[in-house]
Formats: structure tokens, sequence, C-alpha cells
């Protein structure tokens, strides 16, 4: 069982959160940690004139650009045992997100996984992302890789330009009644329902996005709508993470995203990065991920979004002027 401590922080609670009371007070302990570590971070929290004697509650917090993980060390940690590189594109700078535990990322995308989908081993897992295949170093990859280790079918694995062996396959355990969850970046799912139209009944389809420069980008009703029609299910499941976090939110239908007990959006001003919580307006997406203590919790994305009911989101796309990520955004 995890059972550290970072100045005095258990990460066992981390994945215990039950109420807001108890995550606003985690929140505020690990950005004390993190302000007190993390020398990038510190820097910027002192140029925005906050530090732990005015942080009082979590829209007191100053949320870190993501863009700092391409051209800084963001590190809470001196210690670094692996380092994630996001896919990009050719002509960008990658993010790099240094990870001091790889035992608490596998603890954070396992407890969410399990949340949304049971466990692993009852579960055939088929992966399709061949992009992030050409990178060793994803978070991506790492996280299916493990899943799929766990996994007790001999049939889950990685699947890479083998559409008519992919398709056999999903029809055969499809119609075996199995559980299948197959996993993809949008543009080798398109390619699959285009080389054959299928019909599925005990599959589920995660879109992770991203067209990764293979196809023309579209809005994610009009891919979830060929996707639907392609595999003939009623819904498409969505993942939304990234390089820079060790959560991640999934939506199973209509585009809405939850996220795990200790990952938080708050919706910021895209004109006044203060101005947070606009509950009915949409704006920049701000993260809190609880779970990334190692490294910085506090993100504000490039990513567009507005909350929908409760602690629920939608991802309407990027923020205008800033650089498609390779990862998991349509646009």
């Amino acid at each position: 069982m995890l059972f550290y401590f970072y100045r005095m922080i258990n990460i066992d609670k981390i994945f215990k959160i039950s109420n807001s009371l108890e995550f606003n007070r985690l929140a505020i302990k690990i950005y004390n940690f993190q302000y007190n570590n993390n020398a990038v971070y510190r820097r910027f929290c002192d140029l925005s004139k906050k530090n732990p004697v005015n942080i009082k509650e979590v829209f007191d917090i100053p949320f870190l650009p993501i863009s700092f993980f391409k051209t800084h060390k963001v590190l809470s940690s001196k210690k670094i045992e692996k380092t994630f590189f996001s896919s990009g594109t050719t002509d960008k700078i990658n993010s790099k997100h240094f990870i001091s535990d790889l035992n608490l990322y596998k603890k954070s995308f396992k407890t969410n996984f399990e949340i949304n989908y049971g466990s692993p081993e009852n579960l055939t897992i088929i992966a399709l992302l061949p992009s992030y295949m050409e990178n060793n170093d994803s978070s991506l990859i790492y996280m299916v890789d493990n899943l799929i280790n766990r996994s007790n079918c001999k049939d889950s694995g990685f699947y890479l330009g083998e559409n008519d062996l992919l398709i056999q396959k999903l029809i055969r355990l499809d119609r075996s009644g199995k559980k299948v969850l197959l996993i993809g970046v949008s543009y080798a799912l398109l390619d699959l329902v285009e080389h054959r139209k299928i019909s599925l009944k005990n599959t589920i389809i995660i879109e992770t996005g991203g067209m990764k420069g293979r196809r023309k980008e579209m809005i994610k009703s009009e891919l979830h709508k060929k996707l639907i029609s392609g595999f003939g299910l009623e819904n498409i499941h969505s993942e939304y993470g990234m390089t820079e976090l060790l959560s991640q939110a999934y939506s199973k239908k209509d585009g809405i995203f939850y996220c795990p007990p200790w990952m938080k959006i708050i919706i910021r001003d895209i004109n006044d990065a203060q101005n947070l919580n606009l509950n009915n307006k949409s704006g920049g997406i701000n993260i809190i991920d609880l779970a990334n203590l190692n490294s910085c919790s506090f993100i504000a994305t490039d990513d567009m979004g507005k909350m929908e009911k409760g602690t629920s989101f939608q991802v309407l796309g990027r923020i205008d002027n800033s650089d498609i990520r390779g990862c998991n955004l349509l646009i």
C-alpha cells in the first residue's frame, strides 16, 4: 500500500477524498508543499504576489500556465524516476513531465480506471494508438500498457496497421459476450470504421482525441456521430488527459466529463486569469490534480471548457492563438 509522506502529506489520503472540504484542505497543504519545493512554481507565485501567507482558499491558489512544461523543469522533488514527453507536432516544442514516483501515477490511473470501468482483469483491453506508439516516453502508452498487462485476456494488446485482423477480433469477442474496451486515437478509429462498418453490443470505445496532422480536425460531436455509426453503438466514451498531469477525466456520453475525487476543474476568464469559477460561462480550463504532487498540481491549460451539472464539464476546444497539442483535443 502506498503510504509515503512528503512534508506530512499522506499519499493515501489523496485517493480517499470523499468531500469538497477534504479536497480543499489537502489542496492548500499540497500548494504549501509545492511552493516550498518547486523553484519554478514558487517564482511564478511570487511574481503573482501569492504565497502561503495569503492563500486562504482554493480560489486563491495561482495556476501555472501549461507552457512552462515546455521551457522549465517543473519539479517539486530532487528525484526523477521517469520523464514523459508530449507527442506534440513536428514543428513544436514538446512538454516534459518529470516523474518522481511512478507508483503514484499507477495508483492514480488504476484507481480512476476501476471507478469508471471496473477491474482490468475482467476486460479485454485493445489499444489502437499508432501515433503514440512512435513515442516511447508517452504517459498514455505507459498507462494503457499497464492496464493491458493486468488484463487476463490473451486478446488484449496493441494493434498497429492490422485493420482486417482487428475488425475480425472485435466481432468475435463481441459476439462471445466478453467485455471489450477499445481505446484509440481519433484518426485511427475513423480509419478503422471507414475500412469497414461493424455492429457491436458488448464493446466500449474510448477515443483519446487528436488527429495528429493525419486528418482534418472536426468537432467532437461530428467525430462521435461517425464513430457511433461505424461501430453500431449508442455512445462513444472519451478520455481527457495530458502529459503534464497524473490523472484523467472520462466521458461516457454526450461529451460530458467527470473527474475522480482528487481532481477538479475550474473555469477562468481568458482575459483575466485571476477571475475564476465561471460556472455558467465558457472559459479557460484550470485543473487541480492532487496526484501530481511532485510536479505542479495547479495548471492553467490552453483548452476551453464549460462547467455542467455538479462538477462535470465539457471541453469546447482550444483557446485562440494557443498551439495545437498533440494530445487529446478536437477543435
